[in-house]
């Protein structure tokens, strides 16, 4: 028997060593019965919880099935063929990596680290493609997809959760591609630029601009290394009419002074317009503000994809405001970027109706035609990109139309799949 008396205002058990360990465990069983039914009723709560998303979710067990099977073929796709494109790099690149002395952890932070997610980005439609592909005909060859079928459910529904799929891959990818992988090729150019591409062109030729209202500048020549241009001239227009004429032999940029838009002219001369009068004046050298920067006359290589789509959209606008005509490059890359992302709806459409169908050969056939849509798809991509760079195609157009044409591909084969 066990008493408790009152100690120094704490109660203290009395009694024998058997009596008051008996009564610790059972205190102790108790608190530990306590804990059970506490995490009973929370677990209850919780499977309840459970049961309740699993009956109002708008997935069903079949969207959830195919949606996991399609993403998680799509990232192993991706591993593995990045991984063989960098063993390939490796192989390609190792030479002029030890020519050139290049520290290891520039090799691996600057330039790999970048290389991959820039590249599975690039390619993210070749890789929705072939997942699409292999995983669907394998459900074809497992008689699921009949099995769908003839329970009643439509082509157009077994479809959705590949869209749904499809969605989230092109929201993933326009958001890394227009805010993230930028940020990260800025490291990667730079490092191609200095270590591969030492044969680069560093210099540019007749360059005409509007610096400012009414105010045009034209370049001869500018060189890169130096920050310095030949020929140069600058008139201004007030009204459609010539007010002032500047002409010198250079001008270079200074990079050591703490205002922008700084420029040293040497060897110029002045010509003022007042009405029928000419006032000519000369001198070896002036120091002026001209809102030009070296980077606005000569765009370096893959700077457009160094830019996010703010400033992409932001540095287009300002050069067209400017006069400048080499933008076809960045016009294309920012239309570029929403093209591709609603590319991998069309692919997918493609991918799953081409592959539905249950084949004696498996897989063979429906990989083939898959395989030469997609390297048609980017083919047709890469032929209309250079036409609207190197023409005034228009780059909206020009990106789009692949887009258009394969949309009606996709459409035909939709109508032949397997209802």
């Amino acid at each position: 028997m066990v008493i408790f008396e009152e100690e120094n205002g704490k109660m203290v058990p009395h009694g024998s060593e058997e009596d008051i360990k008996a009564y610790l465990d059972f205190k102790k069983g108790q608190k530990t019965r306590k804990k059970r039914l506490a995490l009973r009723e929370r677990y209850a709560y919780r499977s309840t919880a459970l049961r309740w998303l699993q009956e109002h979710t708008p997935l069903s067990r079949l969207d959830r099935y195919i949606i996991g099977k399609f993403l998680g073929t799509y990232i192993f796709s991706i591993i593995l063929i990045i991984s063989i494109a960098v063993v390939f790099d490796i192989n390609e690149n190792i030479d002029k990596f030890l020519q050139h002395d290049v520290p290891m952890h520039e090799i691996l932070f600057d330039y790999y680290l970048n290389f991959i997610p820039f590249y599975s980005n690039m390619f993210s439609q070749l890789f929705v493609f072939i997942a699409v592909i292999f995983f669907t005909t394998k459900l074809a060859d497992n008689s699921e997809i009949i099995a769908m079928l003839s329970t009643g459910t439509s082509f157009g529904r077994i479809v959705r959760p590949y869209i749904i799929s499809a969605a989230i891959i092109a929201v993933v990818n326009y958001t890394l591609g227009s805010y993230v992988i930028p940020r990260g090729n800025v490291k990667r150019v730079r490092f191609e630029n200095q270590y591969k591409n030492r044969g680069r062109q560093d210099f540019t030729s007749n360059v005409q601009l509007e610096v400012d209202t009414g105010v045009i500048a034209y370049f001869g020549r500018y060189e890169e290394s130096n920050k310095m241009a030949f020929d140069f001239t600058l008139d201004k227009f007030e009204d459609k009419k010539l007010v002032r004429h500047l002409q010198a032999m250079t001008i270079q940029y200074d990079t050591l002074s703490y205002e922008p838009y700084h420029w040293v002219i040497t060897g110029y001369q002045t010509r003022n317009l007042e009405g029928m009068r000419e006032i000519i004046r000369s001198g070896s050298k002036l120091d002026t503000v001209i809102k030009i920067q070296p980077q606005d006359l000569m765009a370096s290589r893959d700077m457009e994809m160094t830019l996010t789509t703010p400033e992409l959209r932001r540095h287009i606008e300002r050069q067209k405001a400017r006069g400048f005509a080499n933008i076809q490059q960045f016009e294309v890359e920012y239309y570029k970027r929403g093209a591709t992302a609603f590319a991998t709806f069309i692919l997918t459409i493609i991918g799953v109706s081409i592959s539905a169908r249950k084949r004696k050969n498996g897989m063979g056939i429906a990989l083939g035609i898959g395989l030469a849509l997609i390297l048609a798809y980017i083919m047709f991509q890469t032929v209309v990109a250079s036409l609207a760079i190197n023409t005034n195609f228009s780059a909206f157009i020009a990106v789009w139309i692949p887009n258009f044409v394969y949309s009606f591909i996709a459409f035909y084969y939709f109508k032949k799949a397997p209802r």
